[in-house]
């Protein structure tokens, strides 16, 4: 079991904001952590890391970690860290990167197999495209078994494909070392798949505690379905217009009535629903 209590005020672009939260977490969870930007998910992280001081209580299964009398340092929390920016060592190849954690030979050969970096092990981290070295990232981050990861948007430079292989391998690694796992995202289908629990954040304070399916699901039944998106652009054509909308990765056209453009602004975000659910799926 993991004991969060978080106080510490932030300065944000909207003025001073306070971080103000209190949740437990059980050994083995995979958390996702989700808001908008801006509200304190990354300070949260490196708080329980040890890299930002706070007014906090932490413990970690049964061992405090931090309180008003005690802080224990970073290098002695047993975290792994994983970092969008991916924090290797440039001058070492990717097998010294993970021994420079822990010399187990057999632990880090192991790590890259799972990962499908074993022919990579004497390669130069330079050499290697961003998803190969933020797998060496979270090899490393394993190398000392922690008690507890984390993640700050590990996947989010990388492009979908490759985001969707590493989340494959992301959850092997979790299913193996049952690792208690905090990840920051903002990628519903990353939060579905990789988590059990998601906490929503804003304004410092958590606002929504639940399954995926519970905090992100927009609708329910077979009522309707909807899904979020930013209005890009709006154009006539002839006697209709035409809505174009950023939805995750894609452009969707949408038909609007002149009525409807009168209440529309060019970079909103706005919401396309339907009430006659019956969808057409294909690959």
């Amino acid at each position: 079991m993991i004991k969060i209590d978080i106080q510490k005020e932030l300065i944000g672009s909207n003025g001073t904001m306070k971080l103000d939260v209190d949740f437990r977490i059980k050994s083995g969870d995979f958390v996702a952590l989700t808001g908008l930007s801006g509200s304190g998910k990354t300070t949260l992280l490196r708080i329980l890391a040890g890299l930002e001081q706070s007014d906090s209580f932490i413990s970690v299964e049964g061992e405090c970690w931090q309180d008003n009398k005690k802080f224990l340092p970073p290098q002695k929390r047993e975290i792994g860290f994983v970092f969008q920016d991916y924090a290797l060592f440039s001058n070492m190849n990717v097998l010294e990167n993970l021994l420079f954690v822990k010399n187990d030979l057999k632990l880090a050969n192991h790590l890259l197999e799972i990962t499908e970096l074993s022919k990579l092990a004497k390669r130069s981290v330079n050499s290697l495209s961003g998803g190969q070295k933020q797998r060496v990232s979270l090899c490393r981050a394993l190398m000392n078994k922690p008690k507890l990861l984390l993640m700050d948007e590990p996947l989010s430079a990388l492009d979908p494909s490759m985001r969707t292989k590493l989340q494959d391998e992301i959850l092997i690694l979790h299913r193996e070392f049952k690792t208690t796992t905090i990840m920051v995202s903002h990628d519903p289908s990353e939060i579905y798949r990789l988590s059990n629990r998601v906490l929503v954040l804003e304004n410092g304070k958590l606002i929504k505690d639940g399954t995926a399916k519970k905090v992100l699901l927009k609708t329910s039944g077979s009522a309707k379905f909807s899904f979020e998106g930013e209005l890009l652009d709006i154009i006539k054509v002839d006697v209709i217009y035409i809505a174009i909308i950023a939805i995750g990765q894609q452009l969707v056209e949408v038909v609007l009535s002149e009525d409807e453009t009168k209440e529309l602004q060019i970079g909103s975000k706005i919401r396309v629903s339907t009430k006659a659910f019956s969808p057409t799926i294909s690959i």
